[in-house]
């Protein structure tokens, strides 16, 4: 199956509301919501959620560059820093990496609600584990843009590393470092 723009657009557009909405009917489910703050100092929660909305305009800074902004062939040029010359395949290194971040982003929630109810060892590291997930794919993103903005081919920009350094805030410092470390395991 070849991967087009299209289709990770497609993608992208299902999977990004469904991270929302798994965010809304996971609050709504919970008998105490404050709980997921875990160990997170109730004085830090306003800068934290500051960062979310950055988090979350650099994950569309990202996505409107490299799916909308820029050309399809300089996208499918793309490769990862390691990967040397490439001439395809961008479209689905970029699948990958938004997949990374959606899929695990929709399932957090309600993996920390299902620790918080029966407190198991092997709960933890699925929680654990989902998030680093995300914090690779976040990775993969700041990579690919850092790689395609190093490139210098016609119509490229440092945005969507701009974008993917916004999404890191939130994803690798907040909730794949800070959140795990203070979270009262």
């Amino acid at each position: 199956m070849e991967i087009t723009r299209e289709f990770v657009r497609t993608v992208v557009f299902i999977l990004g509301p469904m991270v929302l909405a798994s965010y809304a009917i996971g609050l709504r489910r919970m008998d105490d919501p404050i709980a997921l703050w875990g160990g997170i100092h109730e004085s830090w929660r306003t800068l934290n959620v500051v960062c979310m909305f950055v988090s979350a305009l650099g994950f569309l800074i990202v996505f409107q560059q490299l799916l909308f902004g820029w050309e399809v062939s300089v996208v499918e040029s793309v490769g990862w820093p390691w990967s040397g010359d490439v001439v395809d395949g961008g479209h689905q290194r970029l699948l990958l990496a938004f997949l990374l971040v959606l899929i695990p982003s929709m399932l957090w929630l309600e993996l920390t609600s299902i620790h918080i109810r029966s407190d198991a060892a092997w709960t933890q590291w699925a929680v654990i584990a989902c998030l680093w997930l995300v914090v690779a794919g976040n990775v993969l993103l700041i990579l690919f843009g850092w790689n395609a903005w190093q490139s210098g081919d016609s119509g490229t920009s440092i945005l969507p590393l701009v974008g993917a350094s916004m999404l890191a805030i939130q994803v690798i410092i907040n909730d794949g470092i800070l959140w795990v470390w203070k979270y009262p395991w």
